[in-house]
């Protein structure tokens, strides 16, 4: 009697076992916090062609970054530009602008007007000035120093007394540069008249007519 009972207990164990893994996977109980298999593995869906929503952010990305490089060179071309050529400083006050002087000087570039072979930059201003109908200021260019007026700065139209070594120099003041150097129109630079950038630093004065 003992025996049987044995025998009966491993039939049903045997019976369990074999049924737990003939049952299939769907017929397990799942966790309840488990997703659907379905659910684990379904790609989202998404608005198809250029229609995007991706694809239109991609797009307004690239063109604001392309609009914002264009600035950035913008930016930068403008920042190399002032560091080039010159720079104009406003007329002068008291009723004098100089420009006729600026456009008398520059027609001659190139010339010697003056008919003299050496020492003739103060020549050429005093020309000029006469030209403009100003009064002269003589063949010597330390001279101009105590010609018309002093001013205070290297301003488009006045006239630029240098000094160099043995003597001076004159001319009337085109421009400034940007690291405020004036550019002179002048007779004998390079036994021609001509253009040029001279050091702020040999400036002795800066001058305008007053008649």
């Amino acid at each position: 009697m003992r025996l049987g009972y044995r025998r009966a207990a491993l039939l049903v164990c045997s019976a369990l076992v074999a049924g737990a893994i003939a049952s299939p996977a769907s017929a397990r109980p799942q966790h309840r916090h488990a997703a659907p298999a379905s659910a684990a593995h379904e790609a989202p869906t998404l608005p198809e062609g250029n229609s995007s929503i991706y694809a239109v952010m991609r797009a307004d990305y690239a063109r604001e970054h392309k609009a914002g490089a264009r600035s950035r060179r913008g930016r930068a071309t403008k920042r190399r530009s002032r560091g080039r050529g010159s720079v104009a400083r406003a007329p002068l006050s008291g009723g004098f602008s100089g420009n006729d002087l600026v456009a008398t000087a520059r027609k001659y570039i190139g010339t010697n007007p003056t008919g003299r072979r050496t020492l003739w930059c103060g020549a050429f201003m005093d020309k000029v000035l006469r030209d403009t109908g100003h009064k002269g200021g003589g063949n010597l260019a330390m001279a101009y120093a105590h010609y018309g007026r002093r001013v205070s700065g290297p301003q488009v139209g006045a006239i630029a007394v240098i000094r160099r070594r043995g003597g001076g120099h004159v001319g009337v003041v085109a421009g400034v540069d940007p690291n405020g150097n004036p550019i002179v129109i002048s007779g004998n630079h390079n036994r021609t008249t001509a253009e040029s950038v001279y050091p702020r630093s040999r400036v002795v004065a800066y001058v305008v007519p007053t008649n």
